[in-house]
């Protein structure tokens, strides 16, 4: 992508409302994320690993994420759709789920938010949840791995 044409699209999601811009063209992905008031860029591909400031994606945008940790074991809870990830049903709510918790399939273990509709999303496995890979409030993507359950 011209850098030109990034520049200007970080310009427009500063100025607006917009919170996060994808865009997909032929040389690839680019996702735009307005965080803090700071419009941060990263590789559609590496969006669920390490957002990468402006400049380092500027300067890079084909550089391979970082990730020092190995696929977790066990079956993994997918996000079904794009959104905000919530443990518990409010703020001061217990969690649905913790490490350690026994699960049986189509149990509420988390919600996800996507416009402003909040989506319980239920265990497709019984187990054991033996990780949670998401932060209350983080933004998941469509197949992000969220709970790990065995």
């Amino acid at each position: 992508m011209d850098l030109r044409k990034l520049k200007t699209l970080i310009d427009l999601v500063s100025e607006s409302n917009v919170s996060e811009l994808e865009i997909t063209e032929a040389e690839g992905k680019v996702r735009i994320v307005k965080g803090g008031g700071v419009p941060m860029v990263m590789p559609a591909a590496a969006a669920a690993v390490v957002p990468a400031p402006v400049v380092e994606a500027a300067a890079a945008p084909a550089a391979a994420p970082v990730s020092s940790e190995t696929e977790p074991t066990g079956h993994a809870v997918k996000s079904p759709m794009v959104g905000t990830f919530y443990r518990a049903a409010s703020p001061g709510a217990k969690p649905f789920v913790e490490i350690g918790s026994q699960v049986k399939e189509g149990q509420t273990i988390c919600i996800i938010e996507a416009m402003k509709i909040l989506n319980e999303i239920e265990a497709d496995k019984s187990g054991t949840v033996t990780q949670v890979l998401c932060e209350n409030g983080q933004a998941v993507e469509y197949g992000q791995p969220m709970l790990i359950i065995e």
